[in-house]
């Protein structure tokens, strides 16, 4: 209990240290980007003047170093600042786009990996069989392709030519009266409301996007569970348990717990990347989330916003492996003791 206790303060120190260094290097990168906010402000033809009138009303002709101060002033009273365009505070922004995004992230794991699972375990345990060649196969062809091409192929199929799912129309269809916003997720805010109709579209409209991503991340999960479970099948436990007369699904079982904590380790990464990497997802099938809203931030040079989206996305990660660091410290004492 002493060891798990020492082993969480030293970690809940590293994630402070690391927040400070991502809240200061995000600081730096966004500041000294080549973009001018205020040109794009105040147009192609403003004059000097109106430039270092917008720039002052900014806070852009202020020092750097008291930009960054100031800031960190700011996050410390939980602001973000303001979108430089819509006088809007980020912090609002992000939790208007932010749950559409988590649930396209959370369902799109939850999806690849049981996808995943599934094909590494055939692989594993008919290793060489018909069966190991047909789903490394599917997982290199799956791994091999980008996902912005797998989502216009799926609305092709579909969408286009079976009249099967419902286009890029966003969360919801054109037609249907949005449910009030709970949490801002179409899906989770109908089923709150009890409104079936609405949660009927929002599930319809969730499943290309969410196909999507998983099936790109489900690769991942499926070499990961493989080579774990591969050698799991190997070991001299199993070869033991399957001599003292143990059914081949107790072994299976066997095999998948000596193999979770890889896996639980690559579906928090996978996680954690989820929340930056759903743009072009996003933009495709018109989820009007939160990487969809950054990426329009990037483009007009608010840089309010992009910062506010990096602090948030950067804290789920650390976050997301502080947990992983304590739920597998939970599971194995060598981690927590520090023996490798």
């Amino acid at each position: 209990m002493r060891s798990f206790t020492m082993f969480t303060v030293r970690r809940v120190a590293l994630m402070i240290v690391s927040l400070y260094i991502l809240v200061t290097v995000a600081f730096i990168l966004v500041a000294v980007v080549p973009a001018d906010p205020a040109r794009t402000i105040a147009g192609p033809y403003a004059t000097p003047a109106q430039l270092r009138a917008v720039r002052q009303q900014l806070g852009l002709n202020r020092p750097l170093l008291d930009r960054y101060f100031s800031y960190i002033g700011d996050l410390f009273q939980g602001n973000l600042g303001k979108s430089i365009y819509s006088n809007t505070t980020v912090t609002s922004l992000l939790a208007k786009y932010f749950p559409s995004t988590a649930e396209l992230v959370i369902l799109s794991i939850i999806v690849a990996a049981v996808l995943g699972l599934a094909f590494g375990a055939v692989s594993a345990y008919w290793h060489r069989g018909w069966q190991d060649k047909a789903s490394s196969g599917t997982v290199s062809i799956l791994q091999s392709l980008p996902d912005f091409i797998l989502g216009v192929v799926l609305l092709y199929i579909f969408f286009s030519l079976a009249h099967l799912l419902p286009g890029p129309e966003g969360q919801l269809s054109i037609s249907t009266v949005p449910p009030p916003p709970h949490s801002g997720a179409a899906l989770l805010d109908s089923l709150i409301d009890g409104d079936w109709s609405a949660f009927g579209s929002a599930v319809t409209h969730a499943i290309l996007p969410v196909l999507t991503l998983a099936l790109v991340i489900s690769a991942v999960f499926a070499r990961v569970s493989r080579a774990a479970m591969r050698e799991a099948f190997d070991s001299d436990q199993t070869k033991f348990a399957r001599a003292c007369g143990l059914s081949e699904w107790r072994v299976f079982r066997y095999a998948l717990l000596t193999s979770r904590t890889p896996i639980m380790t690559y579906g928090a990464i996978l996680f954690a990347l989820g929340f930056g990497g759903t743009a072009i997802v996003e933009t495709i099938f018109n989820w009007n989330g939160a990487s969809q809203w950054a990426v329009g931030a990037m483009l007009t040079d608010d840089y309010t916003s992009v910062l506010g989206f990096v602090l948030v996305v950067g804290v789920i990660t650390l976050a997301t492996y502080f947990v992983l660091d304590l739920a597998t410290a939970a599971l194995d004492p060598r981690i927590r003791a520090g023996v490798h």
